[in-house]
């Protein structure tokens, strides 16, 4: 690829995740290696299996990986968790430097931030440094003034209707 955006799906709405996915897909089905690191999902999703059935050179890594909510988390497991994050978000650098991928999907990194558990500065400095053919796609609610800037595209899902406000929980294979 000669020249990769920054891509900011956004919004209350659901389908950032969907989409991130559903870009991978296409990317992986033209031959481009393609990398999502999930950010504070734990559980087992279905995402996980279709990906390793059908995209050999898609690949998803999970940080800070919680099997929790973040809000249901102790003052303790939260401080471990940033410990742990900090290691992790050293590894993307490195996906960056090895320009490991061409397009790179930072899945709920906006979750990651207002969680305290990745600093704005240092997302900045991911878009900043990406390398120029790399494709880079953040999701999550409430992107910062500062990433909303870098970016090129952004997206918002806008909730209208949503059945889960009737009390249906989310359902194995459309929300995981």
């Amino acid at each position: 690829m000669k020249q990769g955006y920054v891509q900011v799906y956004t919004g209350d709405g659901k389908g950032k995740t969907t989409a991130a996915l559903g870009l991978g897909l296409r990317a992986a089905g033209r031959g481009l290696k393609v990398l999502m690191i999930q950010f504070l999902k734990g559980t087992d999703s279905g995402e996980l299996e279709a990906v390793k059935r059908l995209a050999p050179d898609f690949h998803i890594i999970r940080f800070a990986e919680t099997k929790k909510f973040f809000w249901e988390l102790t003052d303790d497991e939260k401080a471990r968790l940033k410990n742990k994050t900090r290691q992790e978000m050293q590894n993307l650098e490195e996906y960056l430097k090895d320009n490991y991928c061409h397009v790179l999907i930072l899945d709920e990194i906006m979750a990651a931030i207002h969680g305290d558990l990745v600093r704005v500065e240092q997302v900045c400095r991911i878009i900043d440094q990406k390398p120029k053919g790399m494709e880079l796609v953040l999701t999550g609610r409430n992107v910062p003034d500062e990433i909303a800037e870098r970016a090129d595209l952004i997206t918002e899902m806008k909730k209208i209707k949503h059945y889960m406000d009737k009390g249906v929980p989310a359902r194995t294979g459309i929300e995981y």
